[in-house]
């Protein structure tokens, strides 16, 4: 078996006490109630997998990839087993044996190549409205297609992207400058986020660099076992904020799981490769998640608090699973919010939205939409007028979900939020 972490299944499998404490916290086991579907019982099978006692077939297949790597299970471990980690790493031997389905592969392929996803982009705004229905808060399909169902919510492309929209070096007049790594879903659908963000940075005059040589992150390839993409867009994207960061500040990131990708995966993703895994963690230490960065390096609070008065709306906080699970950023975006909204928190702060990823959006379906009902119940019991999420995939699984819930509340990340205000 090809070894693509310094981790051995085995190992991990052993350490495993079995105390039960990640079984409550499980996303997934909370909604199937199936021990082979809950941490210990994902690290059991992992183990028998290495030791030549469990082959990888289909059913085997089906199992590795019900988990939503919320990181739940990591955060409450005795042992600090890094099960998510080990079943990203499992879900490359599943790719390799099954193959990719080809409208990954297509996906994927765009990720590599920023031009032809500008392209693609630009012709998904143009025919958009053939496939599907138009509406305020997003689209429904028209007809049935891969990772599409027709009562699905989806949000809608724009006519140019935000890195297209906008010079690479946008200036404020400030002595520092900070480069934006926008993400693939806020740049092509949820533009709203970065014209939002260069609003901020207006308001702290502190000047914008879009980085347009940026590559995607790859999260959605290495959590569906496509290494070679990752490879592919880790290494350009390194040596990329190798160069920027020699004159920029910082970097700043509005989306939890881009961030927790290029600070924590990067390095885990080349743990067999000290070089690469050296300069991944060196660039990590100047890339900060945008609530972060502006409620701890900026005087955005001061501004906001200055505005005094009543507070705007009732925003009910959801926390992405990348951002307090992986990166422990959860107050700064309470914070900038409480400034002038009125933040309310869930029952279950720790609760993961069940988008899941690629795979799970498109063959598991039916756990994303259970697990987000869930959620969206959550977030109605606070009485809020909006939800806010410091992530694109997050968003886009709440609106759906809130939709489907017929709620008329609806996610936003907090920048919109805060720009709106400003």
């Amino acid at each position: 078996m090809k070894k693509f972490s310094n981790f051995d299944f085995s190992a991990a499998s052993d350490r495993c006490v079995k105390c039960g404490k990640c079984k409550p916290v499980c996303t997934i086991f909370g909604i199937s109630g199936d021990e082979a579907k809950s941490p210990r019982g994902f690290l059991d099978l992992l183990g028998a997998y290495h030791r030549g006692e469990l082959a990888l077939d289909k059913n085997a297949k089906k199992i590795f990839e019900s988990c939503f790597l919320c990181t739940s299970c990591t955060s409450v471990c005795t042992n600090e087993l890094p099960t998510d980690e080990l079943i990203e790493n499992v879900r490359a031997d599943i790719a390799a044996k099954f193959g990719i389905a080809w409208y990954k592969r297509a996906f994927f392929y765009l990720l590599r190549h920023r031009a032809v996803m500008d392209a693609a982009a630009r012709l998904g705004y143009v025919f958009q409205s053939c496939g599907f229905k138009i509406q305020e808060s997003g689209m429904k399909a028209r007809f049935p297609m891969p990772m599409v169902k027709m009562e699905r919510l989806l949000p809608s492309a724009k006519k140019r992207s935000f890195m297209n929209s906008h010079p690479e070096f946008v200036d404020f007049g400030g002595s520092k400058t900070v480069g934006i790594f926008i993400g693939c879903m806020a740049n092509y659908a949820y533009s709203e986020i970065g014209e939002g963000l260069l609003k901020i940075c207006a308001a702290t005059k502190i000047n914008a660099h879009l980085m347009k040589e940026q590559a995607c992150c790859a999260a959605p390839a290495y959590f569906t076992g496509d290494f070679a993409t990752v490879r592919a867009n880790a290494t350009k994207n390194i040596e990329y904020f190798e160069k920027m960061l020699s004159k920029l500040d910082a970097i700043v990131i509005p989306e939890a799981t881009c961030a927790a990708m290029i600070r924590v995966d990067y390095a885990r993703f080349f743990a067999n490769e000290p070089e690469w895994a050296e300069r991944a963690r060196k660039v990590a230490g100047k890339i900060f998640m945008a609530s972060e960065y502006f409620a701890k390096y900026s005087n955005l609070n001061e501004i906001l608090t200055s505005k005094g008065g009543a507070k705007l709306a009732k925003v009910a906080y959801h926390d992405p699973c990348h951002a307090r699970k992986v990166q422990g950023v959860w107050k700064e975006p309470r914070e900038l919010l409480g400034a002038i909204y009125d933040v309310k928190n869930t029952a279950d702060t720790s609760a993961c939205c069940g988008f899941g990823g690629v795979t799970m959006q498109s063959e598991n379906y039916h756990l994303s939409r259970a697990v987000g009902l869930r959620r969206a119940a959550q977030l109605e019991e606070t009485g809020a007028d909006v939800a806010s999420a410091e992530c694109s995939a997050c968003k886009m699984q709440l609106n759906n979900s809130l939709n489907l819930a017929g709620s008329k509340m609806r996610c936003k990340n907090w920048v919109e939020l805060v720009a709106e205000a400003l």
